[in-house]
């Protein structure tokens, strides 16, 4: 069962912001700076997305819309449906939260990792990925404006134009430029994920603080935070099924459908951490709650179902060698 470290750092940046929160002009250039640094990693994404092989990807086309339709259509009515828990089980605030969390795209790399283990069609998990992280810039803020716009949760209209100028534009001028930078991109991977995750790492440490200081975090019990540990592990369990037995009902083979259920259940928290940081301003750090807690729960759940699928694939293909064994020896006979 993995616990992700990046989890732990998370935690860790969420305790120093309840131990010591940014105030009056601390807080000020903690903002300042978050803006850059969320700008800045869109641009990452921008110039890291290979738009040749996510065009390529489209001779896949059925498998791609099964997971978007998973991603953005499944997943926000399940969050709809949700609404009816609140006050027994959440806060109002919690569950704008979730219902934000069900709007955000999919992950990538997790989704390529555990399509890899359980010997899924990985290539297809790459551009279903890439797909839903390409649409999720569009689609996430668009469905946010149309199911949390009035609810007051924090998010309004005129959020969308942050969205557009501090996710959007970034990550179009990340496209335009790639065809230079891209190399450059590609050879330092390693030394730009870590300036990717210190950005996240210091828009949960802004969020948090500015909570922190508005008394945002006496509004939760640790009841509360049970019982949406409950809806969490409901929602996982309802599209981990519906995923991998509704890509078989759509006559997928066991590779694709691998990669559907991969893709389409999960959510990424690179992505949605930043947005909900634009989208939500100060009541951000209830807002990204549950995706960091989703976002656990998905990797331990979704390794222990990875390597039952690869054991499933070897014990299937040990009986195929065996039986093509035995027929050929009782041709020899």
């Amino acid at each position: 069962m993995p616990v992700d470290p990046y989890i732990l750092l998370l935690l860790g940046t969420v305790g120093l912001a309840a131990l010591i929160p940014a105030r009056g002009a601390g807080a000020d250039i903690a903002s300042g700076a978050s803006t850059g640094a969320i700008a800045f990693l869109f641009f990452l994404y921008g110039a890291r997305l290979s738009t040749r092989e996510a065009l390529d990807g489209l001779k896949h086309w059925r498998l791609h819309v099964t997971v978007l339709a998973c991603t953005f259509v499944v997943f926000p009515l399940l969050g709809l449906a949700f609404r009816g828990l609140v006050p027994v089980l959440l806060t109002e605030p919690l569950y704008q939260g979730l219902l934000f969390l069900t709007l955000v795209p999919s992950t990538i790399q997790s989704s390529i990792a555990f399509t890899s283990i359980a010997r899924g069609n990985v290539p297809a998990a790459i551009c279903a990925g890439s797909f839903s992280s390409l649409a999720g810039i569009v689609l996430t803020p668009l469905l946010a404006a149309a199911l949390l716009g009035g609810s007051g949760g924090g998010f309004s209209g005129g959020s969308v134009g942050k969205i557009v100028v501090q996710l959007l534009v970034p990550f179009v001028a990340g496209q335009v430029v790639r065809r230079w930078i891209g190399g450059f991109v590609a050879r330092h991977r390693k030394v730009l994920g870590l300036v990717d995750r210190g950005s996240i790492l210091l828009v949960v440490y802004t969020a948090f603080s500015e909570g922190m200081v508005r008394g945002i975090w006496h509004q939760v019990s640790a009841a509360r935070l049970g019982g949406l540990l409950v809806v969490e592990a409901v929602l996982l369990a309802v599209m981990l099924g519906l995923s991998w037995y509704g890509a078989r009902a759509l006559g997928f083979g066991r590779g694709d459908r691998i990669a559907i259920q991969f893709a389409g259940s999960k959510k990424s928290l690179a992505a949605g951490l930043p947005m909900a940081s634009v989208l939500f301003g100060a009541q951000a750090s209830l807002a990204v709650l549950p995706l960091m807690l989703f976002h656990q729960m998905q990797l331990m759940v979704c390794a222990v179902i990875a390597k039952r699928r690869s054991r499933d694939a070897v014990a299937a293909e040990e009986v195929a060698v065996v039986d093509r064994g035995g027929r050929s020896r009782a041709g020899v006979g």
